[in-house]
């Protein structure tokens, strides 16, 4: 037996709870991992709160992330005794995920825990770090350098942002952070902001093109933030779209593109390919500050997902939450 938030649903209503599971309910993969770490991103609030379309069969266990150990391969990349970490591939939304203290994977999904962290660290950093070092590295394909002007990070005090914050600023680049959050100004500016605005200059109805602002940006709200954030690129810039807190709705015009040849990069991190993933894993490793961790990561108990879930959704959680296993 072991302990996993299960998320179960009969007659339209959903209900989640901690609960004991046989190993013998586990999905069928070819490795078996001992969970060590996982957490708890914006989708897997979604998925416990059932405020989302996440979760597409029930019952459940959320958690798109997990760092763990092997404990049993039938897959020859793999042996027992081996750490491994995972993001996305649909896990905690078609195949059991990561709250737990068991998994069952498929090989493909798994890449070898870099060198550089340790299982608690890489959760720390998890598919928010990940999916804004691939940000990062959108902008830098599309040739958007540091020289070339400001680049702006909206959603700043989430996971994504606080990451994005940290990796631009490491790599040179003068980083504006648009936040909700007054409060959190020392927060951005230790991540190595240089400029805060309020994210109420973005989250309404805009105009077609305004006043060129910024070279690139990386933006987490979607929505009128986004429109609003491609009116303002400089031309030729580049802006990688990774996020829809605020909606999955685009009110824009064709205008940033045709007339300033603005680029707008989509950022998955479910289907990333192999290649992908590791390249991005041995960036994380070359940039990101051990110290920066520990200012963005709030650890937690299993037992503690679900209120968790709901204060993240309220946006009352700062950067990451991580969950540590018994």
């Amino acid at each position: 037996m072991f302990q996993a938030i299960v998320i179960e649903a009969s007659d339209g209503a959903q209900r989640v709870g901690l609960q004991s599971v046989a190993e013998s309910q586990l999905p069928e993969g070819d490795v078996s991992v001992r969970v060590e770490y996982s957490t708890l991103n914006y989708k897997d609030a979604l998925a416990i709160t059932g405020k989302g379309p996440v979760v597409r069969q029930f019952p459940m266990v959320p958690g798109i992330d997990l760092a763990g150990i092997v404990e049993a391969s039938s897959c020859d990349e793999f042996t027992p005794g081996d750490r491994v970490l995972l993001n996305g591939w649909g896990v905690g939304e078609a195949h059991w995920g990561g709250l737990a203290e068991k998994a069952c994977l498929q090989s493909r999904w798994l890449i070898p825990l870099p060198a550089a962290f340790s299982a608690r660290q890489a959760m720390a950093i998890g598919t928010a770090g990940y999916t804004a070092m691939l940000a990062v590295m959108a902008l830098e394909r599309n040739g958007v350098l540091p020289s070339q002007g400001d680049v702006l990070v909206t959603g700043a005090n989430g996971g994504v942002g606080s990451y994005a914050i940290a990796l631009l600023s490491r790599l040179g680049y003068r980083v504006i952070a648009a936040t909700g959050r007054p409060q959190e100004v020392d927060y951005l500016r230790g991540l190595g902001a240089q400029e805060i605005i309020d994210r109420s200059e973005l989250s309404e109805p805009g105009r077609p093109l305004t006043k060129e602002r910024w070279a690139g940006a990386i933006d987490s709200v979607g929505s009128h933030t986004l429109a609003n954030v491609l009116a303002a690129t400089r031309y030729g810039g580049t802006v990688a779209a990774c996020g829809l807190a605020q909606g999955m709705d685009l009110p824009a015009s064709v205008a940033p593109f045709i007339l300033r040849g603005v680029t707008l990069a989509g950022i998955d991190s479910v289907m990333r390919p192999r290649a992908d993933r590791l390249e991005a894993w041995r960036r994380l490793g070359e940039l990101l500050d051990p110290v920066h961790l520990d200012a963005i990561t709030r650890t937690i108990g299993l037992g503690e997902a679900i209120a968790t879930a709901e204060e993240l959704l309220a946006g009352r959680v700062r950067g990451r939450v991580v969950v540590k296993m018994a």
